[in-house]
């Protein structure tokens, strides 16, 4: 149960002065459902303006308060602007201008004669000053003191700057002081303020302390929770399992294993041989043999006489996962079996007792194989695919699937900076497969300008006539899925033109059924074009297709680049990879298709991607939800992660959890960011 004294910060904003369905609406796609929520809805920037007495104080371009009175009103024919001229106490003119057809606004916020203090941008136009649009009009000089300094915070349509403020002011109001959970000795280093005050201070203006401390208390209470995760299953008893080998000598492996395979398999070994349940994140890069370690692994499960289970996000994954592991597996005689949502009548009623009598020894599906009605005989080890979408909530449902709880290997294919390994997998150990098996061969990354597009549909032309595939994948618009779709329908509508039936679309929006179809055609070599927007991570293996063309290259993050480029290389033949750039480069942007060209290494791949995108362009802004943190930006992560770590580690080895007074606020924190599976985990344990 959530402590009383937090109950003012979680009432919901509909509840809040002025807030009606209309305005409901705008909120919630911000994610502004609690008064918590507003209150953290930190400003994006500050516009600074300086009184002025008079027009003769001010710069042009500079932002100012300054008081003029109106004395006329000039129209302009069509649709040209409407202009308000107004004079201040000198006589200096200025002209506030106003576009748009509704003039009344104007008329009634400045009548003729009447002085007013206005807040805007001074510009000139001609030797004329002007103020398009101003800010803020008011009847007193004390009403726009307060804008000196003015917050402005991220909107949707529907919310207004002015709107925003008020309810965000409101929130505030709902703010009481609550007990210091920061390590003393910690508070007082970094000079930060208190919490009530911080959260004060952060929408007044630039204050990087309070921000700070603000962003610290985020990476304190994950932290701490993953910490808590950690103990508990710690604690836990699962299965001791010891494997003999006997299976796994005779596997049918594709190519012998690499140092970094049989590190990561000895690992994963000696933890599995522990009561306490394995919870371990096996990192790979594209195409460095994650999936035979994963069956090694189950193999181990297998040979102690228990069941294993691989957990894919999309069917076409865990179809892909089951076909491959099932070629390995031929000589073991292993039964292995996929189960997926699509499964009905005599089918899943025969999988459902095959895993509930033993019978079935690795089940690969998707969330299907986690449904109530799935019962196993003996489930001692769960393998997550992709686990950047898996929730530490979710991989705690899973556990509680065995008659005890299993082990837990969790795999990326997107190797993960070591900071952020913290921020996300802090409960988990960590392998590394930073290897490549032997033979494959490197792709040739070219970047090729967007004008070149021509020599680019021929050379496509050319590839495809000597029958291989390829994938194109489209760019990214803005924030704006629809128009990712629209892109991607123009680009698909054009290449079939040339191409005709041998060109298949995939996008999100497409019903499941409709992008498996499409997928399949491919997959099968009957399509030999594959045009896909990022939405879906192009996750099939076709050793076939050789050629990947990125659209709008630019606007991508280093690691999403990354993994679409190792979508090709999965074959002998030699593959490339022709990164599109745009006429309008940015210097992060041309650093980033750089290191594309220079390297293929995912993990420096990563670190350098990391740097680019903490220094402030976070250029794919989508790939912003690469970390579990609303408040917290990259380099906050990076600067304090680490400090939060060692704090929080502090707190349960020495200052006794979360008893004592250190320990209740410590609960008080983990409830504020909603962390409060951790102490849930204690009520369990």
């Amino acid at each position: 149960m959530r402590p009383e004294r937090l109950n003012p910060l979680f009432i919901e904003t509909t509840a809040l002065k002025g807030v009606g369905p209309n305005l409901a609406r705008p909120l919630e796609k911000l994610g502004l459902k609690r008064v918590r929520d507003l209150a953290y809805h930190l400003p994006e920037r500050f516009v600074q303006r300086r009184a002025v007495a008079d027009l003769d104080q001010a710069t042009v371009g500079e932002n100012v308060v300054v008081a003029v009175t109106p004395v006329e009103y000039r129209s302009s024919p069509g649709r040209g602007p409407f202009r308000v001229l107004a004079v201040d106490e000198p006589g200096n003119t200025l002209a506030i201008t106003y576009f748009g057809r509704n003039t009344g606004w104007a008329r009634k916020a400045l009548p003729l004669g009447e002085k007013k203090w206005i807040a805007g941008r001074l510009d000139q136009f001609g030797q004329q000053l002007q103020m398009v649009h101003p800010d803020h009009v008011s009847d007193e000089s004390g009403a726009l003191l307060g804008a000196l300094c003015e917050p402005i915070y991220s909107l949707s349509d529907g919310l207004t700057q002015g709107r925003a403020a008020t309810l965000v002011q409101q929130a505030l109001g709902n703010v009481e002081d609550l007990p210091e959970w920061i390590e003393p000795g910690l508070l007082d280093r970094m000079k930060w303020p208190i919490w009530r005050d911080a959260l004060l201070l952060a929408h007044k203006g630039e204050h990087a302390a309070a921000r700070d401390r603000l962003a610290y208390d985020e990476l304190l209470a994950n932290s701490l929770a993953l910490m808590l995760v950690r103990n508990a299953n710690r604690a836990k008893s699962g299965t001791s399992l010891h494997g003999d080998g006997r299976l796994r000598t005779k596997l049918h492996l594709p190519f012998a294993l690499t140092g970094a395979q049989r590190r990561s398999i000895s690992e994963i070994e000696g933890d599995m041989a522990q009561a306490a349940p394995m919870l371990r994140l096996l990192q790979g890069d594209v195409g460095s043999g994650k999936t035979v370690v994963a069956l090694e692994s189950m193999l181990v499960a297998v040979e102690g006489g228990a069941q294993a289970a691989l957990l894919a996000p999309t069917e076409i994954l865990a179809r892909q996962h089951f076909e491959t592991l099932r070629r390995m597996l031929a000589p073991t005689g292993v039964n292995i079996t996929l189960f997926t949502g699509r499964d009905k009548g005599k089918a899943r009623e025969s999988i459902l007792m095959g895993l509930l009598d033993g019978s079935i020894d690795i089940c690969v599906g998707t969330h299907a194989i986690f449904q109530d009605a799935v019962a196993y005989k003996n489930l001692a080890l769960v393998v997550i695919d992709e686990q950047h979408r898996f929730g530490v909530g979710q991989r705690l449902m899973l556990a509680q699937k065995g008659k005890r709880t299993p082990h837990c290997l969790a795999m990326t294919a997107t190797p993960i900076p070591r900071t952020l390994t913290l921020a996300q997998y802090g409960e988990m150990d960590v392998s590394k497969l930073d290897e490549m098996p032997p033979g494959r061969q490197p792709i040739d990354t070219r970047v090729v300008a967007v004008e070149r597009m021509g020599d680019v549909i021929g050379a496509l032309a050319r590839h495809l006539e000597s029958g291989q595939q390829a994938y194109w994948v489209c760019p990214m618009v803005r924030e704006n899925e629809t128009d990712d779709l629209a892109a991607a329908e123009a680009r698909f509508a054009e290449l079939r033109e040339h191409f005709g039936d041998k060109v298949a679309l995939v996008h999100g929006q497409l019903g499941p059924e409709i992008k498996d179809a499409a997928m399949e055609r491919f997959v099968r070599g009957e399509a030999g074009l594959l045009v896909a927007t990022t939405v879906i991570e192009v996750g099939v293996d076709v050793p076939n297709s050789t050629l990947m063309v990125i659209e709008a290259a630019e606007r991508f993050g280093l690691a999403q680049l990354h993994q679409l480029r190792g979508r090709v290389g999965r074959g002998e033949g030699k593959s490339t990879c022709l990164l599109l750039r745009g006429s309008e480069l940015s210097e992060t942007g041309r650093k980033r298709l750089a290191l594309m060209r220079e390297t293929q290494d995912g993990f420096r791949i990563a670190e350098e991607d990391l740097d680019l995108r903490g220094g402030g362009e976070l250029l794919g802004t989508r790939q912003s939800g690469d970390t579990p943190f609303r408040v917290a930006n990259l380099e906050q992560i990076q600067r304090l992660l680490p400090l939060a770590h060692d704090d929080a580690r502090l707190l349960m080895e020495r200052d006794g959890g979360l008893t004592g007074d250190r320990g209740e606020a410590a609960r008080l924190l983990l409830y504020l960011f909603e962390r409060d599976w951790g102490v849930q985990l204690l009520r369990g344990g």
